[in-house]
């Protein structure tokens, strides 16, 4: 699931613990695997049997997915799963056993600074018009602010709301990382430049959320973030906090 962080005192706390299935976007509409073939439902189960889609992927290479640390952090591969070519969380397409998980070595849970990892499949992804990989921002991506970013998801509608199963995404804009870093400035959540921030500046009816964790954020069609974390979902006064790709691309380009 996302990382949401809910108000303690004076403290914000992460609610990450063991995966739940809880899969739509905050305000989004419906969309369809053919328009984002490199999105891939991840699949977890407690025991090895009944998976159930609780985090989002994407596809960076025939046997690579990226993916959210907090998702499989503490986590025995078994136990995951990947589900390739389907607009639904929990059926159709091709799904593809684990073998393997490489977290940032820099990943921190309590700050959720570094917040990826690679998941590698034993065989190869198959490619088709449902199924290819993401070209990734490289390290000299230039994502200015205000820009149309588009997330993609089965998260929740709200914080514990009932699961979807259609894929759905959303179209946000950017947001300017010092405003970002101060709005969670005040709780004690520190807001990297390994982060990337973005929103709804109408009024925060658009977000991932639980359920939405690991998902992709694109830019013109190039994969710039990670759902990672934030403060409840579609918070006007709390943009969506992802990992940023560009800071991260060499490291990926090096273990994927």
């Amino acid at each position: 699931m996302r990382a949401v962080f809910v108000l303690l005192a004076i403290s914000l706390t992460a609610v990450t613990a063991v995966p739940a299935k809880q899969s739509v976007i905050v305000g989004g509409s419906v969309a369809v695997i053919s328009q984002y073939p490199s999105v891939v439902g991840l699949l977890y189960s407690s025991n090895g049997n009944n998976f159930y889609e609780v985090c989002v992927g994407t596809i960076v290479t025939t046997k690579s997915i990226l993916t959210a640390a907090h998702c499989v952090y503490g986590d025995a591969v078994y136990k995951w799963r990947a589900r390739a070519g389907s607009s639904w969380a929990n059926s159709g397409g091709t799904v593809y056993a684990l073998n393997s998980f490489t977290i940032h070595p820099s990943f921190n849970f309590r700050t959720m600074n570094n917040d990826i990892a690679i998941l590698r499949t034993p065989v190869i992804i198959t490619n088709s018009n449902v199924v290819k990989p993401a070209s990734i921002a490289g390290v000299n991506y230039n994502l200015p602010d205000n820009q149309v970013v588009w997330a993609v998801g089965w998260g929740t509608p709200l914080v514990g709301a009932a699961p979807g199963e259609q894929l759905r995404h959303i179209q946000a804009w950017t947001i300017n990382q010092n405003t970002c870093a101060s709005s969670y400035a005040a709780f004690g959540a520190n807001v990297t430049a390994n982060m990337l921030c973005f929103g709804w500046p109408k009024g925060g009816a658009r977000d991932q959320c639980q359920g939405d964790s690991g998902g992709p954020v694109y830019h013109n069609g190039i994969l710039v973030g990670i759902s990672s974390w934030g403060y409840g979902c579609a918070n006007a006064a709390y943009p969506g906090v992802n990992t940023r790709i560009s800071k991260l691309a060499s490291w990926i380009q090096t273990n994927a």
